[in-house]
């Protein structure tokens, strides 16, 4: 899921170097942390979080087959 997340997010960026992803794994659920540059945060998170909202369901459908739960959290780089 990590590289999937990663994968997409570099897709989308006009500087994908500053693209890290990090995964904290719980029990049920894993939390996939993904930093970018500030200047690409809006390309990733998109117009009224519409990108954002598609990488969690993309990442909601493919945890159900998983049978894990992947909350997705989009943080700024400084």
């Amino acid at each position: 899921m990590k590289e999937l997340v990663e994968l997409i997010a570099k897709a989308l960026v006009d500087q994908p170097e500053k693209v890290q992803v990090s995964q904290i794994e719980g029990e049920q659920t894993t939390i996939l942390e993904l930093k970018v540059a500030p200047e690409d945060l809006g390309k990733v998170i998109g117009k009224q979080g519409r990108t954002a909202r598609a990488m969690r369901i993309i990442l909601g459908a493919a945890g159900m087959k998983l049978k894990r739960r992947f909350n997705l959290e989009i943080i700024e780089k400084p």
